[in-house]
């Protein structure tokens, strides 16, 4: 993969751990709770989706469409699973991000007073 096709944004990272948080539970509104349950961040849908495409584009997640319910007047979810290449980009991204913040709390500290 591509460096550019590999990097994630802020709001991709936070779509990737709500869906494997949510497991076969991800689909559009519970992955949008998640998100401004835990980060207090509102999420507009429209925003979703187009990063859930563009994730599913790069190859980090796949989507499926449940039966309809009733309980939802016969529509279907879409129901988002991560894939390999998107855990890989998660867990390779923590580890960038955790080389980078090491030894740097003690200059934060410096910084802020």
């Amino acid at each position: 993969m591509s460096p550019a096709r590999d990097a994630l944004g802020e709001f991709e990272q936070l779509l990737l751990l709500a869906i494997v948080r949510l497991g076969d539970a991800a689909y559009g509104v519970t992955i949008r709770r998640e998100i401004e349950s835990r980060t207090g961040r509102e999420v507009a849908i429209g925003a979703l989706y187009t990063a859930l495409d563009r994730l599913e584009r790069k190859g980090f997640v796949r989507s499926t469409m449940s039966a309809p319910t009733a309980e939802r007047g016969g529509r279907s979810r879409r129901h988002f699973r991560i894939k390999p290449a998107g855990a890989a980009a998660v867990c390779q991204l923590r580890e960038r991000l955790a080389r980078m913040w090491e030894g740097l709390t003690a200059d934060l500290r410096k910084a802020r007073s």
